[in-house]
């Protein structure tokens, strides 16, 4: 009763904050950004001390490499996160923007406005980044936010929010703007997937079987990808070299993620030159294979099984399948693929734009790396995740998907009859 209570505490203090966080100034979202930027960068030995915390209990855990490398935040990540910082507070702030207007026959303008979503729950796993992420987004976006982190990033994920809480009440913003429920309780994400009363739109950031769960249990509207298998398509007009190049970055640059490669179709015209080059650059890169059929007998490489296509490994192990056209390749992302992230590898202008129409992942790209589908990379700032759900949003989300739009008319008396 206690932490339903808890619970449900939050989400009154943060739907109360949303109202002030709506008619916010951009200075004053911004300063509280820059404020953070600087906290971040003034307490990076406290930020490693309460991260080592975690890091040491994962390891008692035996937490998998792909967990255990989504909960450190190394230099290089604080860096990240005050660059994100600093992005985000550059953004044109989109609440206020007037997106259209158009006069009725009857003398009544009428038009639509961008507003915030109000409060924004997340539910995520792992990445202690997200805590600063998400809260920069949903504040320039004028919403308040309630997180609840992995137990595996407890600590990590209470001093951040102490430090943008920190932030918030020295740039006069509602500290309840920005929330952290601090339970390692596992009912406390189910009560507050229950508070559909104060919260507006639920975003899970993690594994299948919690999004899955989030959606299943939601009461209110829920922003989701369920996993990413990602393809790279190598066309019979493409650069092998180029190919072969994208194919290492899209799987190895960094396998534990949504926007990795988890599947390489490759067309049968240039199988049997591509392959073996393709094949010693990613096992350089530590990459194990699996192929169809007609891969195997150019590859000395472990057979793929149907359970492969539809596999995100998150890990260095890489689907590969021999297509014979264009169509056989998108008739396979159809069939095996998230709606995620697919790219083409090409020197056809037809053939590139061809595939960008037809293939309906959230992001389709030409001649470039799976990788891309990134906030940051697309140029949103940080991103808050990467819906796959079309509703709303569709594809990475950065600050305007954390709005929506109202209808404003002006008249000068009009009256219907």
């Amino acid at each position: 009763m206690a932490l339903e209570q808890m619970i449900r505490d939050m989400g009154q203090q943060a739907r109360q904050a949303s109202l002030q966080m709506a008619s916010l100034t951009s200075e004053a979202k911004n300063q509280m950004l820059q404020e953070m930027a600087r906290l971040l960068d003034s307490s990076r030995d406290e930020i490693a001390a309460a991260n080592a915390k975690d890091l040491e209990a994962a390891a008692a855990r035996n937490l998998e490499g792909s967990k255990l490398d989504r909960l450190k935040l190394t230099p290089k990540r604080i860096d990240d996160l005050i660059a994100g910082l600093h992005d985000v507070a550059a953004l044109p702030d989109p609440v206020g923007e007037v997106t259209k207007m158009w006069m009725r026959p009857n003398g009544l303008q009428v038009g639509r406005v961008r507003i915030p979503l109000g409060v924004i729950g997340i539910i995520y796993e792992s990445r202690p980044n997200v805590t600063v992420e998400a809260a920069a987004l949903c504040i320039k976006a004028g919403n308040a936010v309630i997180l609840r982190g992995g137990s595996e990033a407890f600590h990590s994920n209470s001093f951040l929010t102490q430090l943008l809480q920190q932030a918030m009440a020295s740039a006069s913003l509602p500290v309840h703007g920005v929330q952290l429920v601090e339970t390692t309780d596992r009912e406390a994400v189910k009560i507050l997937l229950e508070q559909e009363d104060t919260i507006d739109v639920m975003i899970p950031r993690g594994g299948e079987t919690l999004i899955r769960f989030v959606a299943e249990n939601a009461r209110m509207p829920v922003l989701k990808h369920y996993k990413g298998v990602c393809h790279v398509y190598v066309d019979s007009e493409a650069d092998l070299n180029m190919a072969t190049e994208i194919s290492v970055n899209a799987k190895a640059q960094r396998p534990g993620v949504c926007n990795a490669m988890e599947t390489l179709l490759v067309h049968a015209d240039v199988a049997e030159t591509f392959l073996p080059q393709a094949a010693k650059a990613l096992q350089e890169a530590g990459v194990s294979l699996r192929g169809c059929e007609r891969t195997v007998k150019i590859l000395s490489c472990e057979p793929a099984t149907e359970d492969d296509w539809y596999e995100e490994y998150l890990n260095l192990t890489l689907a590969v399948r021999v297509v014979d056209s264009m169509d056989d390749a998108i008739a396979h992302i159809h069939k095996y693929g998230s709606q995620h992230t697919e790219a083409i590898v090409t020197e056809s202008y037809k053939k590139a734009q061809d595939f960008l129409r037809r293939v309906l992942s959230s992001l389709v790209l030409v001649n470039a790396s799976t990788r891309f589908n990134d906030g940051f990379q697309l140029g949103l700032g940080a991103e808050i995740g990467i819906s796959t759900s079309r509703l709303h949003a569709f594809g990475a989300m950065g600050l305007e998907e954390l709005t929506t739009t109202k209808f404003i008319a002006y008249g000068q008396g009009q009256i219907r009859t």
